[in-house]
């Protein structure tokens, strides 16, 4: 019986921890999603909407650099379609961006015209301690709330592993 409580104990915080590690995440899942949608279904913002963002977690960018680019911008210039003044700028095909901080990030296309035409995005980056769904910034900014993750349930996941940890050093 002890074995068994120390094994699932052993097993319940080796998966707590190694949920909380940082990931890439591939922009829309799959390579080459960053261009101008076929339709507002098709839209980055809506994959992104159902997609959890963490502090240390990285945004990875696949496109053709003979045809577009990435900018990072503020909101205003988001909402605008505004090229002229991003953040950081990506132009060699691929692009890699570290979130280090909770909020939004906003993303365009650096192609004049892709902007207008759909091919930007929008990611909320949840804080650490954030224990529930926090609402998603719509391209207009008003709130939607993400559909999945589970990044609330890591630090209940957290307690109660350690809770059964104590319990079973506290029988021995």
């Amino acid at each position: 019986m002890a074995s068994l409580l120390m094994y699932s104990s052993l097993v319940l915080v080796s998966v707590v921890f190694s949920s909380t590690e940082a990931v890439d995440i591939l922009v829309g899942g799959k390579p080459n999603s960053w261009k101008v949608p076929s339709s507002v279904s098709d839209s980055l913002n809506k994959w992104a909407g159902s997609t959890r963002f963490n502090i240390g977690d990285s945004l990875v960018w696949k496109f053709d650099a003979q045809k577009d680019s990435v900018l990072r911008v503020g909101r205003e210039d988001y909402v605008n379609c505004n090229v002229t003044k991003p953040i950081a700028e990506y132009k060699n095909g691929s692009a890699k961006v570290e979130f280090d901080q909770s909020g939004p990030f906003y993303f365009v296309s650096g192609i004049k015209g892709n902007c207008e035409r759909g091919e930007k995005l929008v990611v909320v980056v949840m804080s650490k301690f954030h224990n529930g769904i926090a609402p998603a910034p719509s391209p207009m900014g008003s709130a939607v709330a993400p559909s999945s993750g589970s990044h609330g349930l890591k630090t209940g996941s957290f307690f109660l592993g350690a809770l059964m940890v104590a319990l079973f050093f506290c029988a021995y």
